[in-house]
């Protein structure tokens, strides 16, 4: 029997805008009810939200898998999959997590954060390779299981990439403001803006959300909040940054409380952020998951840094639009991937590209020499240091 779901649809196009934006857009989708009943795989809906667990395994393949993007993308956009990972081998984890965080302190490193003051929380950047490299025993048990490959391979296909960073967040940590996620969420408004309406409805299939808790998680300690149905907004990534849809968020989010081993996957283009830990002893720990689809990547391999390196004399008196059209061909105009312990996103969403870089020598007329070195430096920050995690 075939899974394919048939539907006739429209791809927008043009560019979205403030204007385009209303909260009662937001309200009528996010009025929905999830029906357990057309989801058979689930086993009940918790505050709007799917929750999966022996069930999961039932069934086809196929059929499990095309149920689950149906959920993540025309449903509620969140679920819950109860006893994702063994306790045993959670607890492993958290205790190999916990070293890699004190090794941090030991070396007076402060880490970066997307939505919160450096050092407020503790964070593991770059948590999956650390993880192999360092202790590749409780690795292999950890990702020797089938629940985020089936998710993963649900929503983007084959040949994924997973990333992945430990977030503690501390006793009287506090809630993240509500927002999308990668890719289109990690820029501000105007940079959302300049991208075309069709850009917005591929950005959330390109990645996956997911975390593990690795601890209890009562309300209290503040697992993520989240709007089910609020993916389905076309214009959502210029919308989150307006306070009326921050304040129509805050009133009507749902938290579900978490156990130790539980996983949460959802669309990036959700409504949601994390919670405060209301806590006076809890560290509430999770796992997050970024899972990237193979289609981000390009054909071949290009050395941007030496091509940077060798126009960049020829650049110099260029007019404004002949500049940056030629930018935009040689240097690596994306933030990421990148090593955020080392090219931290502090004071911004993400750190400053081989682009802005470049546009910066030639603005204020660096010599070859500087250049190079401001280069070098970046290119180096950028790469990932896990071998020495050991």
């Amino acid at each position: 029997m075939s899974t394919l779901t048939r539907r006739p649809s429209v791809v927008p196009t043009g560019w979205y805008a403030p204007a385009d934006c209303d909260v009662a857009d937001l309200a009528a989708l996010c009025e929905t009810a999830t029906d357990v009943a057309d989801y058979p795989h689930a086993d009940e809906v918790v505050q709007g939200v799917l929750v999966y667990g022996k069930r999961l395994r039932t069934g086809s393949r196929r059929e499990v898998q095309a149920e689950l993007a149906r959920a993540l993308a025309e449903g509620p956009g969140v679920l819950v999959v109860r006893d994702a990972v063994d306790r045993a081998v959670v607890d492993r984890a958290t205790a190999a997590f916990e070293e890699l965080i004190a090794r941090q302190k030991a070396e007076g490193a402060t880490t970066g954060d997307h939505f919160a003051a450096p050092g407020a929380n503790d964070r593991v950047w770059g948590a999956l390779d650390k993880l192999a490299v360092a202790f590749p025993e409780t690795f292999v048990d950890y990702y020797a299981n089938d629940v985020l490959a089936l998710v993963s391979e649900a929503w983007l296909g084959r040949g994924y990439q997973v990333t992945s960073q430990v977030n503690v967040v501390n006793p009287g940590g506090q809630a993240q403001v509500a927002h999308r996620d990668y890719h289109l969420g990690f820029m501000d408004r105007d940079q959302a803006m300049a991208y075309p309406a069709q850009v917005h409805a591929l950005s959330p299939l390109m990645t996956l959300q997911g975390a593990v808790a690795h601890c209890d998680m009562p309300v209290e300690t503040g697992p993520t909040m989240f709007l089910p149905h609020s993916q389905k907004l076309p214009a959502g990534y210029v919308a989150f940054h307006d306070p009326a849809f921050t304040a129509y968020f805050e009133e009507h989010h749902v938290q579900l409380p978490l156990a130790k081993g539980d996983a949460v996957f959802f669309n990036p283009a959700l409504f949601h952020g994390a919670g405060t830990n209301r806590t006076s002893d809890v560290r509430r720990m999770a796992n997050l998951l970024q899972v990237s689809s193979a289609f981000g990547r390009a054909m071949e391999t290009v050395d941007t840094t030496a091509m940077c390196r060798a126009v960049f004399p020829v650049l110099r008196g260029r007019p404004g639009r002949e500049l940056d059209d030629v930018v935009a061909v040689v240097a690596e105009a994306y933030a990421f991937p990148t090593n955020l312990d080392h090219d931290a996103p502090i004071g911004s969403m993400a750190p400053p590209t081989q682009a802005d870089l470049l546009h910066r020598a030639v603005a204020e007329d660096w010599s070859a020499e500087r250049f190079d070195e401001e280069l070098t430096a970046q290119e180096e920050r950028r790469r990932s240091r896990a071998r020495t995690a050991r």
